[in-house]
């Protein structure tokens, strides 16, 4: 079951200069919760947002670069070598960035998103969900608060 993770904005936004565009408390903290003990497959561009792996989870960070090192993380060169190095893992998440979700959408079993009720300047976008594919099967609905500047939903699709 490969699993996309995302929070995106009404237009499709993900981020801007290579970092989030929003901040929601809940949103990192089901992450966390949801990703902890998998494995979590992401591009250079996402790990180096991070600055360093993801804690209680296999980081597999896919590059292009044949020489990029990535302490504490298994580096391959192709989204299919880091799905071979998680296959030992029956649920693996991919994190993105733009270029991982628009070949991982392809292929993916399941999209767990938070829909941010926001259109805010990006310069990544995570690719059109094609509803003759996907099919929401669950949503949670959260109105903005102290913590949370934006309304936002938690949504997973399946493959049809």
């Amino acid at each position: 079951m490969i699993t996309i993770i995302a929070a995106i904005g009404n237009n499709g936004e993900l981020g801007k200069d290579n970092d989030l565009i929003w901040h929601l408390p809940n949103d990192l903290k089901r992450f966390k919760k949801v990703t902890a003990g998998h494995h979590v497959i992401m591009g250079r561009k996402t790990y180096e947002s991070l600055g360093k792996p993801l804690p209680n989870r296999t980081n597999i960070v896919i590059t292009g670069n044949r020489d990029f090192n990535a302490e504490g993380c298994l580096v391959v060169n192709s989204l299919e070598a880091a799905l071979e190095a998680a296959n030992t893992d029956t649920a693996p998440y991919i994190l993105g960035g733009a270029q991982i979700y628009k070949q991982a959408i392809e292929i993916a079993d399941m999209l767990d998103l938070t829909l941010v009720n926001a259109e805010l300047e990006a310069d990544a976008f995570f690719p059109q969900i094609d509803t003759s594919v996907w099919k929401e099967t669950a949503r949670q609905d959260f109105k903005a608060d102290e913590k949370h500047r934006y309304d936002y939903s938690f949504v997973t699709y399946q493959r049809k």
